[in-house]
């Protein structure tokens, strides 16, 4: 019984992360551009995570695309620079964004 509850404590855990994590990505207005599932005006999440998902540099490089802004990678469509993103909240987002194949 006892193993149970530890069992459901941690799962309430990783999922109190993700929604946090989904929180924060709509208060820096990530949602405005990208979902979780599909193709809005960038790529949804889980496309990103399964495009880097082999990739041991990603969570760096993608962390400098969400501060800085990038091009090329998923069209012609530039990611505009995040000013209101901090460095330590874009790898926060990018580790969840990674974390969701």
């Amino acid at each position: 019984m006892k193993k149970s509850l530890v069992l459901a404590l941690v799962a309430m855990s990783f999922s109190g992360a993700a929604m946090a994590n989904a929180d924060l990505a709509k208060s820096k207005n990530c949602l405005t551009c990208h979902s979780v599932e599909n193709k809005v005006v960038g790529p949804g999440f889980k496309e990103v995570a399964k495009k880097y998902a082999s990739d041991k540099t990603a969570e760096a490089k993608l962390v400098q695309k969400v501060l800085k802004g990038g091009s090329g990678a998923w069209g012609a469509v530039p990611m505009p620079a995040n000013a209101q993103v901090s460095e330590a909240e874009a790898k926060t987002l990018v580790k969840w964004v990674l974390s969701l194949k």
